[in-house]
């Protein structure tokens, strides 16, 4: 499980989507992004489907999970 306290893009609210991370600002949750990505789409199509996430968000939390995955 990454730790997504540490990532900026994102923030944890229990009254947004019952409490799970979400990108900031949005009700997105991140895990939209993953599932995304595994089921074939592209970035530029998440961020089209999903135009309250910033690009720049997207590749902050595809940086963090990298990250995370590189340090276990």
């Amino acid at each position: 499980m990454l730790d997504w306290s540490t990532c900026p893009a994102v923030e944890q609210d229990p009254a947004k989507v019952s409490g799970a991370w979400v990108f900031r600002g949005s009700r997105v949750p991140v895990s939209a992004l993953f599932e995304n990505l595994e089921g074939g789409a592209t970035l530029d199509q998440f961020l089209a489907w999903f135009p309250g996430v910033a690009r720049a968000q997207a590749e902050a939390v595809l940086e963090h999970a990298a990250r995370s995955v590189q340090a276990a």
